[in-house]
């Protein structure tokens, strides 16, 4: 009878035991993130990258347990808007989060067009924002104190393709001052800072663009560009115009016949590229804010390539892991580790805590400078060789060599 009291005595300490576990996961609080995001317009492709790697870390951080501050859990929760890739309709939504949705913490929109319109919105009502999706270095300048963003800012973006066009330059004995670039850009904040990132090498470098032009607002036709380059025929090639100028590009660099030695190109994998136009894209070099082969872990995340294998598993649609969609999942990792160590959910408490973050990610690492930017953040290069990416460059992380001049095979 002893046995059978001490038995059912134990089921009910289970029982109990498993009740309050469960009530204990069901009582975790809500934090509430907010964000305007690309469904719809020129922007929806990497908008959805970027969503897809929003909720790929919620869910990996609820299901860990949520956020913990002091003896309480928290689940994230994201309240979306379709911007419609518009800015002015980015601001009025970002506006309605804060104001009527009372939304406290701010995940960024995609694109640095759609974030410079929010940010004097997100300023105004001294509300937080972590955006990993807008690059342009004039969104650091303007003095924002509420606005962090994680990712390499966009005038690093093609500079390394100068630098490795220059050193096939002297391979065959030439100067550098000789390398003839021909490149064209979007009129956006983003494509224009990378210009000018690719501008102040080649003035380092005594070299002047033989070709430099704009790509028209709906990014539908660069047979003019593409004539020209023909005449000219110039060393290198530089193209920057978001997913769907890269898209529009490669196409037409196969109805021209376009055949430089050295092409770089912006938004490759978001463009799908490599799917869409195989043998044009071989040998295009094309940067990235992360690949799967980088040193870089977390507790959380795992290595590099373990999120990139369990986001490949959760979304059998992608290929090759969008750096897009790891960064967005970063981002989240950031406001995870502000929120915890802030110990608090009082708005300017946690901007403490995000200005002092300095955070080992599997993305890379974190650590915020007095102007929001993470200047620790390098871009690596990827080359399409065999249809598949190869890191190029820097050296530090090469997996191969890159191949000059590439093949072309129209």
């Amino acid at each position: 009878m002893t046995s059978n009291h001490g038995i059912a005595a134990a089921l009910a300490a289970l029982a109990l035991s498993c009740s309050a576990g469960t009530s204990q996961a069901a009582d975790c609080g809500t934090i509430n993130l907010g964000a305007a995001l690309s469904a719809t317009g020129i922007y929806a492709s990497n908008g959805n990258n970027t969503r897809n790697g929003y909720e790929f870390a919620i869910k990996k951080i609820n299901d860990a347990g949520g956020v913990k501050i002091g003896d309480k859990c928290y689940h994230f929760k994201v309240t979306y808007y379709d911007d419609e890739s518009t800015p002015a309709r980015a601001a009025q939504l970002i506006e309605r989060l804060i104001s009527q949705d009372n939304i406290k913490f701010v995940l960024g929109p995609y694109s640095s067009p759609m974030t410079k319109a929010i940010l004097p919105v997100t300023e105004k009502y001294k509300t937080p924002v972590v955006q990993a999706e807008a690059a342009s270095r004039s969104l650091f300048t303007q003095g924002y104190k509420y606005h962090f963003g994680i990712i390499a800012t966009s005038e690093k973006y093609l500079t390394p393709v100068i630098d490795m066009a220059i050193e096939q330059a002297k391979k065959a004995g030439r100067a550098a001052s000789s390398v003839k670039v021909a490149m064209i850009f979007q009129d956006d904040s983003f494509s224009l800072d990378v210009r000018q990132g690719v501008v102040d090498a080649m003035k380092k470098n005594g070299i002047t663009a033989t070709i430099d032009d704009r790509m028209p607002k709906d990014l539908n036709d660069l047979t003019a560009f593409f004539t020209k380059v023909k005449a000219l025929k110039p060393d290198v090639l530089l193209i920057s115009g978001h997913e769907k100028g890269a898209a529009t590009a490669a196409r037409q660099m196969g109805e021209h016949k376009t055949d430089v030695p050295l092409v770089g190109v912006t938004h490759c994998e978001s463009a799908k590229v490599v799917k869409d136009f195989p043998k044009i894209a071989e040998g295009f070099v094309c940067p990235t804010q992360w690949d799967e082969t980088m040193k870089a872990s977390d507790p959380m995340f795992g290595t590099a390539m373990n999120y990139n294998n369990e986001m490949k598993a959760a979304h059998p649609e992608y290929k090759t892991v969008p750096y897009q969609t790891a960064q967005a999942s970063a981002a989240i990792y950031v406001w995870k580790d502000a929120f915890q160590r802030a110990g608090s959910l009082d708005q300017e408490t946690v901007r403490q805590a995000l200005i002092k973050t300095d955070l080992p990610t599997f993305y890379g690492h974190v650590k915020f400078d007095e102007d929001g930017s993470n200047p620790g953040k390098t871009i690596v290069m990827r080359q399409i060789q065999d249809g598949k990416y190869v890191v190029v460059a820097p050296p530090a992380v090469a997996a191969g060599p890159v191949v000059y001049p590439r093949a072309v095979n129209y």
